[in-house]
């Protein structure tokens, strides 16, 4: 016969429970009397937006976010080590004070809060002693940490999504997070200058306005993402050798447009010391001046396999021939993928296309996405034949060109 459902190990409970949305774990203690209070041990908990929702109009979504806290506070038992809370959908956040307490004192170390966009939430001083957490992700909320705050010492991913954070508080919390691994920034607010100090960083995405950002010992980095906003024009010009020259364990790259204006105002054509580890390279090509930092990065990367370029340029023939001519000395022989998106099927476009193509003689796979609010079927084919013109380095070289729009 098989086993009982009541007489399974505990260890088996907590992971079918966890696996389960929360309404659906409480549903459980229906299953008989053994069951009942099951929930209230597990370890791990996800209370997602749907939560919130109701079709009684007489319930508000605040007075059961109101009903759901007040049976975690009042029934769950043992540690909280993850923990997630998106509250996306919400005007209030009624007792939320009296849960981050409730996880400060039961060992939380993964945690997950989503405020919603339309109310920043300030978080509370509680929030500061959660000394366990490992893995923090914060959005749509406020960061005040108070003096006596001295971070968090066991933290090894932090994200900030929409957050609003001084300059200094930001600084002093990444600082003071030692054992800090991965980094991930998406602040829309405009910020003037930030230090990055943290030794054992691998991993860093950055995505907002910032006049100068500045990555300090960070020897380890090998994943890093750039990607400013609208106030790039106004960014003070870093040294492009200085930059990467502190970060040569990179084994994967992307510059967003805007990135390079921020990095540098004049780019060398190679940088002293080589990209040895560099694998990954996303490039997007606004002006020129990007496509001279792609190529000054490609010939510093030796052991490049995989190339993206998203373009965007404008033309002139004088400009068709000036890219022929900078790609005499570019050799990319260890390139195995390269896509190209946003064409549109200019001369410019074309020709980088057909130099890529030249310049791989271990390619085996090529994408290229048109620009399909510009490019309509009819031209899409016409770029394709094109595209079966060009001579290929690589024998097994395969070409392909996405005509269809995806949805997501």
């Amino acid at each position: 016969m098989p086993p009982d459902i009541t007489d399974l190990p505990e260890n088996v409970v907590n992971a079918i429970l966890m696996r389960l949305p929360l309404r659906d774990a409480v549903r459980t203690s229906i299953l008989s009397k053994k069951w009942r209070y099951k929930w209230c041990k597990v370890p791990q908990l996800t209370l997602g937006d749907e939560l919130w929702k109701t079709t009684n109009n007489l319930l508000s979504p605040s007075i059961k976010f109101t009903a759901i806290m007040y049976n975690i506070l009042t029934l769950h038992s043992g540690p909280v080590t993850n923990f997630t809370l998106s509250m996306s959908t919400l005007k209030k956040y009624p007792m939320i004070g009296n849960l981050i307490y409730f996880l400060s004192r039961n060992g939380i170390q993964h945690l997950v809060l989503r405020f919603s966009k339309w109310n920043r939430h300030k978080l509370p001083s509680s929030f500061f002693t959660c000394s366990q957490l490992r893995h923090l992700t914060l959005q749509n909320c406020l960061i005040c940490p108070p003096r006596a705050f001295k971070g968090f010492n066991m933290l090894i991913s932090l994200e900030l999504c929409h957050v609003s954070v001084s300059s200094k508080s930001l600084e002093s919390l990444i600082s003071s997070s030692p054992l800090l691994e991965k980094l991930v920034l998406k602040i829309p607010d405009s910020v003037d200058h930030l230090q990055i100090k943290a030794p054992k960083l691998r991993s860093f995405y950055f995505k907002g306005c910032i006049k100068f950002i500045s990555l300090k010992n960070i020897p380890h980095l090998a994943k890093l993402y750039l990607l400013y906003g609208e106030s790039f024009e106004e960014s003070e010009k870093g040294d492009f050798h200085k930059f990467f020259q502190s970060h040569l364990a990179l084994e994967n790259l992307r510059l967003e447009y805007g990135s390079v204006q921020f990095l540098a105002a004049v780019v060398p054509r190679r940088l002293s010391s080589a990209l040895n580890y560099l694998k990954r390279l996303y490039v997007s090509l606004g002006e020129l001046d990007d496509l001279s930092c792609a190529l000054c990065l490609i010939r510093s990367s030796p052991c490049l396999q995989d190339l993206e370029v998203k373009v965007s340029m404008e033309e002139s023939d004088d400009e068709v021939d000036e890219v022929s001519a900078s790609f005499s000395d570019v050799a990319l022989n260890y390139v195995k993928r390269v896509k190209v998106s946003g064409i549109t099927g200019t001369k410019l476009e074309m020709e980088l296309i057909k130099l890529l193509l030249a310049k791989s003689p271990m390619l085996v796979r090529m994408l290229i996405e048109p620009n399909l609010y510009w490019v309509d079927k009819e031209k899409g084919v016409k770029i394709l034949a094109e595209l079966t013109t060009y001579k290929r380095a690589s024998r097994i070289a395969k070409v392909e060109c996405q005509l269809e729009r995806k949805w997501t």
